[in-house]
């Protein structure tokens, strides 16, 4: 006999529905393997956070074609600024459940914003060698960040820096800072 029932795959089901909490010893361990892996395939820091940032970008690009077909019927941003107070609030309540602590503008330059985390998650449980002291494992999520950005048509370079806990620095291209003027004159 066959269930006249369709049975709703986990791929279906909205992103904000569930617990909506992780094993944080979970993700530890998960990261920890992660940031292993990419250790065992570099011979230099940079090395290891290109290969993070290049695994968050992954990740990126997949949770932002996942959320907007589930939870925002693939209507994306076109401003700018609404597009960053998505990845402060929005993504980062979808990764973290708790929203990036700042967004700012630089005062010096139009094309550079910074997304500011007080204490990043995927620092926490990393104990950083002495000899490696300048690795940032959150450049994962500034991987996570330039895609998601990029990948809504926001071309950017972000990187990860020690500053008021973590600082994730947005660097947009000219055509985003022209494209977004060009909306604000209409």
């Amino acid at each position: 006999m066959s269930s006249s029932r369709s049975k709703t795959s986990i791929l279906d089901k909205p992103l904000s529905k569930g617990k909506g909490e992780i094993s944080l010893a979970l993700y530890a361990l998960l990261f920890s393997e992660i940031v292993q892996y990419c250790q065992n395939r570099s011979h230099s820091i940079h090395e290891l956070q290109t290969k993070l940032s290049e695994i968050g970008q992954d990740v990126g690009t997949r949770l932002l074609d996942l959320y907007f077909v589930r939870e925002r019927n693939s209507k994306r941003e076109i401003k700018l600024l609404n597009m960053l107070l998505f990845v402060k609030s929005t993504l980062w309540k979808v990764l973290f459940g708790k929203e990036a602590d700042k967004l700012e503008h630089a005062n010096d330059d139009e094309r550079t914003y910074y997304i500011i985390e007080k204490d990043a998650l995927v620092n926490k449980f990393i104990s950083v060698p002495k000899d490696k002291g300048s690795l940032n494992c959150a450049t994962f999520n500034a991987g996570i960040i330039e895609a998601v950005l990029t990948k809504s048509g926001f071309p950017a370079k972000v990187t990860a820096h020690w500053h008021k806990g973590t600082t994730y620095m947005v660097k947009f291209d000219d055509s985003v800072i022209a494209r977004d003027k060009s909306l604000d004159e209409r």
